[in-house]
This record gives C-alpha cells, structure tokens and sequence, in this order.
C-alpha cells in the first residue's frame, strides 16, 4: 500500500518507516528536518514541510491510501508549560489534516497516541483499551481530544481511524535532552559523567516498550482493517528506581541518584494490559528491557 508516514524522520518514526518497507509497503514521509542519526533511505520519498503548512500537507498527501500520524510538538513534561500552543499544534493541526483527507477521499489514518497518559491515574493494573480516559496532564488532554476528533470523523465524514497508545518507547537513535526518555537520558548521563536526577523517590512505574516492537505494531494496525484502540506495551512494569539499577548493570557504573520532588503532572503507576493486540495482529512485545537497554547502550557509545 501507499503510506505516508507524518514525523517519519523522528525517533519513533524512523523505525515506522522500516517496518513498513520490511512488510513490503510503498512509504513517503513528511517531517520538517532529515533525521538526525542516519542518512536517507533511497526507497523513501522525503517531503519536507511544517504540520502546520496546510498545502504543503495536501501536496504531500496527494496519492495515499494510508496515513500514519506520528506528529507531536510537545512532550508529556513540558506540555503543561504552553497548554495553548498544544492545542493549537497538535489538536487544530489534526483537524487540518483530517479536513485535507476527507477533501482528497483518503480514509485510513493510524494516530499515535500516549498509553502513558490518556487513562490518568488507573484504577486497575494493566490498563486496558476500554479503562476511563482521564488524563492529568495537557499532553494527555490533547491526545484523548484527537481521539474523540477521530471519532467524530469516523462517524460523520467516513474516516477510518486507528489508534496506538504507546507506553515509554526507548532505544537506539532516541534523542537525549533530557526532556522525554529516562532510558536514553539517564545512559547519555552516564556516558557524559552527568549527574542522574529523578523526579520524586523513584518508584514511579512505567511499562517499557523497544522502539522497534512499537514500530511494527504500528504498520500493521495502520493497514488492517480494524478499527479503535490498541495498546502498545510490554505488559510489564518498572519503577525507576529499577531502571537506575539496570542502567549500572548495562554500563558497569556506579549510579548515585539525586532524588528531587515529584512532579503533580506524573501518574504514579501505568502499565498496559496488550492481550487486544496480541489477539488480533498476533503481535507481542518481543524486546527483553535488559536486552534493548544493552543495545541502547552500544549505540551510544558508537555515537558519542
């Protein structure tokens, strides 16, 4: 199928771009830069343009038959700070982009959206697919908005969306600034002989998932027939305090966190209950978080 994948050069979205093109896909992709950690592939369209250029968009969707929204602004930690320009970024960017599809007759839409925040504080663990959507934070707000945008259009303008709701994606060519992933943030800390610094007492517990794992549920929800939402996850949960331990096991250093006060936009503990994707695209986290730290580890000492 012709897919167009938007944030294709980011982090998450570069491993999309491969696993389409494994599972034999034709793929353009529309981003505003190169991607940062590796050259172009010569069997991907590259179009370049801002999310918010809605002709650009237009001219980019222009013969696809499946769209696969990878795009976000903002991160979990620092939407809070300019709940405006979230909405205005990404709520009122995808209604642009949902307008432009149902204007060229494309119907199929995979959106990325955040396990990791649009159930808020859960009442049970693992979070399943139908748990109230309650987020507490502006990300989290914004994801659920589009969901029930995605809704609307499905019932009113014959679009034909799906969702993924990601954990905590890590792994190679994940950026570490410190503002979204513990993983890569605290090994590129070790690395640099940076201090490790965490938010409340490290108990907080997130579900991992490997990039990749993330990325080839992704393609395949994107060109099935199904509609709703998936979970995308291990199934697993660890505390931070756990990955400080598995980062001085990979690298072989001494770890001494600085603990700071938590933070009120942090949901204390999430976990994803997976079984809906594994019943229906036979789909399963298949990535050890031992074993993808280790390979996030090599990778940024080759790169450093």
């Amino acid at each position: 199928m012709k897919t167009l994948v938007l944030g294709g050069n980011g982090f998450i979205g570069s491993y999309v771009v491969d696993a389409l093109i494994a599972q034999g896909h034709s793929v353009s992709v529309f981003d505003r830069q190169p991607e940062r950690f590796r050259p172009p592939r010569a069997d991907v369209d590259y179009r370049f343009g801002d999310f918010s250029d809605r002709m650009a968009l237009i001219d980019a969707l222009a013969g696809t038959e499946v769209v696969l929204h990878l795009v976000s602004s903002t991160f979990p930690g620092t939407a809070d700070l300019d709940p405006k320009t979230d909405v205005q970024n990404n709520l009122v960017g995808t209604i642009n982009l949902l307008d432009s599809m149902v204007s060229l007759g494309i119907r199929r839409i995979m959106f990325l959206s955040s396990g990791g925040t649009v159930y808020g504080i859960p009442e049970s663990l693992p979070i399943a697919e139908t748990h109230p959507l309650r987020p507490i934070n502006s990300y989290g707000i914004v994801k659920v908005s589009i969901e029930h945008y995605l809704e609307m259009y499905r019932r009113t303008r014959g679009i034909s969306p799906v969702i993924v709701r990601a954990s905590n994606p890590y792994g190679p060519r994940q950026a570490h600034t410190g503002v979204q992933g513990v993983i890569s943030t605290f090994l590129r800390r070790v690395l640099t002989d940076a201090p490790i610094e965490v938010w409340g007492d490290g108990s907080v517990v997130r579900d991992y998932i490997h990039v990749g794992d993330l990325a080839e549920l992704c393609a395949l929800a994107a060109v099935g027939g199904t509609e709703g939402a998936y979970n995308a996850g291990s199934g697993k949960g660890t505390s931070i305090n756990e990955i400080i331990r598995l980062v001085g096991e990979v690298t072989g250093a001494k770890i001494e966190a600085a603990y700071k006060p938590g933070r009120a936009i942090d949901v204390p503990k999430s976990v994803l209950d997976v079984t809906r994707a594994a019943a229906d695209f036979d789909w399963r986290s298949a990535t050890a978080l031992p074993e993808g730290m280790a390979e996030t580890w090599r990778w940024l000492q080759a790169t450093h």
